[in-house]
């Protein structure tokens, strides 16, 4: 294979798995984050839903674990849950995995409880993939632009608030969600 033939092939790679991004906007920052459609189709359809509904905006980042997470999606500013559509089915077999920047959907115990919660792997959390840990957390999506934001969140004072551990105490507000085909 010819050196053009293979800069086509990976052009065409890359191009193939390119799925919708969303652009959010936070009180920290912006970041993009890539939705995986061929692998994660039910979770990349719902998040879509959330974003285009508009109601990601005036949530927060209520859950920021340094060396962990950042999670978000599911609360207003005063820590109220916020209204949700019907649970989706678990894709964490998808293959893909918990890597540092993955975005994943949080869930309860029960596999399939995943709604509008979402959370950004500050690391590799290996742990939380289907092969390691069955039923596991379905990733979705990559920071693929501005996870230093994400990676600052981490740095943020947190307390608890209510039955609610890890809260920022200067609240991290979802300002826009935008989605970019």
């Amino acid at each position: 294979m010819g050196k053009f033939a293979i800069a086509s092939l990976a052009l065409f790679t890359s191009l193939a798995f390119a799925g919708p991004k969303v652009e959010f906007g936070t009180t920290m920052g912006s970041f993009t984050i890539e939705l995986n459609e061929e692998r994660a189709p039910i979770t990349v359809k719902n998040f879509i839903r959330y974003v285009e509904d508009g109601s990601y905006v005036g949530t927060q980042f209520h859950r920021v674990i340094p060396g962990f997470m950042a999670q978000g999606g599911g609360f207003d500013k005063e820590m109220n849950m916020v209204p949700t559509y019907a649970p989706i089915k678990n894709e964490a077999s998808n293959g893909l995995k918990n890597q540092a920047a993955t975005v994943a959907m949080a869930r309860t115990n029960d596999p399939n409880s995943a709604t509008r919660q979402f959370f950004i792997n500050f690391v590799d959390n290996n742990f939380l993939d289907y092969d390691q840990r069955p039923p596991g957390y379905a990733v979705f999506g990559k920071v693929t632009d501005g996870f230093s934001i994400i990676q600052d969140m981490s740095q943020k004072r947190t307390h608890s608030v209510g039955r609610y551990r890890d809260v920022p105490v200067e609240p991290i507000i979802i300002t826009s969600a935008t989605l970019i085909r």
